[in-house]
């Protein structure tokens, strides 16, 4: 599997000690570091179910800056959102985990990250 993390984000370092405990084996992407691209999000997005506007963190001021709480949340509207989060990856929420059976989560609570847990 593979988490992508910002390593001052408290979540992120509770999922990646959750994975270590359970002997999971997985690979960390710092995604600040090591941006997806558009294509990766799209599926990422797929993989989660959801819709890019779901995992975009809007109080960002990246997200601010664009006006992106006053953009429209309709299908046409995904590319301008994946574009937005693959520019500007801060406004990715995080963790992602995804795993190798296909199955993906943002982790943010517990019962999100034990449903990836081995």
């Amino acid at each position: 599997m593979e988490i992508w993390i910002n390593p001052r984000c408290g979540k992120c370092r509770t999922a990646l000690g959750a994975l270590e405990g359970a002997g999971a084996e997985y690979t960390v992407r710092r995604y600040l570091e090591d941006p997806p691209t558009a294509v990766e999000l799209e599926q990422v997005l797929e993989r989660l179910g959801l819709e890019p506007w779901d995992i975009t963190r809007l109080d960002e001021q990246s997200a601010q800056d664009l006006g992106m709480k006053k953009w429209t949340r309709e299908p046409g509207d995904r590319a301008r959102w994946i574009k937005a989060m693959a520019d500007h990856p801060i406004l990715i929420q995080r963790p992602i985990i995804t795993a190798d059976d296909g199955h993906a989560v943002v982790a943010r609570t517990p019962e999100a990250l034990k449903s990836v847990l081995p």
